[in-house]
């Protein structure tokens, strides 16, 4: 018995651990996008980019692939709504984004995503807010409000929205449906699982690439959009998504969700340091709303 709470007591430690570093490899990645733009185009990056992530695992999960193909293979509908969503659409949209708006605004407007993952968790699965967690999650959407209208949230509906913070907010509804969605994964090894998704996702990606090749768009990677790519494909796909689907299984989906709200800050952070983008004042507004929001709704809200 003893024994099995101190499992218990590691298993919350080990899962947020695995979600910080998640935060800071999606962090990273808005330093990664910004720097991307010029040196290669969008679904170039995303065909890459996934195609890459599915010859790295096979080459080490081959094996517990074939294991498990046929549950997988039993489970191809949700599989493949999940890459094509949850990775190839998120990542079009969010590299998209990065062609029109500043690295500071990719990293905040991320904030949105945890309050589209709870409602999403609240609509089909009952998963229970609560007053205390909605007050947090409501200062979150007025800090990225704040940041969307360049601080004045009261204009939201009038004020003319940059294109690339409208796609950077699709692309979190996106990976928020992605995430509700991993609550029921199939009961599938992550390795095996994660392959799966990185399949699909190249696969889904080829349409969009051909349309950005038939649109004249398209832009193969110069010697510094490789190297950007060599990032992107080990921290924020190989290991970060890895990290997050067992810290959405060890803690769930609403609580993991909140460590996202970390990548505002530290995208933020690396925007002013690495970038050397401006620090506006209604940055500094959103962010303190975005973290008091997840403060609240973490720390003071009922765990569940």
């Amino acid at each position: 018995m003893t024994q099995q709470a101190a499992e218990t007591s590691r298993a919350p430690v080990s899962a947020w651990i695995m979600l910080l570093l998640t935060a800071l490899f999606w962090a990273g990645n808005v330093v990664a996008s910004r720097n991307a733009v010029g040196e290669l185009s969008p679904m170039v990056l995303v065909t890459i980019r996934w195609g890459s992530v599915t010859l790295v695992m096979f080459a080490f999960a081959w094996r517990t692939f074939a294991a498990e193909w046929p549950l997988i293979r039993k489970n191809w509908l949700m599989i493949s709504l999940m890459a094509t969503f949850g990775f190839t659409g998120y990542q079009a949209l969010y590299f998209t984004a990065a062609q029109y708006t500043s690295g500071m605004h990719l990293a905040i407007l991320q904030g949105i995503a945890p309050v589209f993952i709870f409602a999403g968790a609240r609509i089909f699965f009952g998963t229970p807010i609560g007053l205390v967690r909605g007050i947090g999650l409501t200062l979150t959407l007025c800090g990225v409000a704040t940041v969307a209208t360049r601080g004045e949230p009261l204009h939201l509906f009038a004020i003319d929205l940059n294109v690339g913070d409208i796609a950077m907010l699709g692309a979190s509804i996106f990976y928020a449906g992605y995430t509700v969605a991993l609550r029921n994964r199939p009961a599938i090894s992550a390795f095996a699982f994660f392959t799966a998704l990185s399949i699909v996702a190249t696969i889904a990606s080829l349409p969009l690439l051909a349309w950005e090749m038939a649109d004249q768009a398209a832009q193969w990677p110069t010697l510094r959009g490789w190297i950007v790519i060599g990032y992107i494909v080990v921290f924020p796909s190989l290991l970060a998504q890895i990290f997050f689907i067992r810290g959405v299984a060890a803690i769930g989906p609403g609580r993991a969700s909140l460590f996202y709200n970390l990548v505002p800050t530290l995208g933020a952070i690396m925007a002013v340091t690495l970038l050397g983008e401006p620090f506006a004042f209604y940055h500094a507004v959103g962010l303190g709303l975005s973290l008091g929001g997840i403060a609240i709704a973490e720390f003071l809200g009922v765990k569940k």
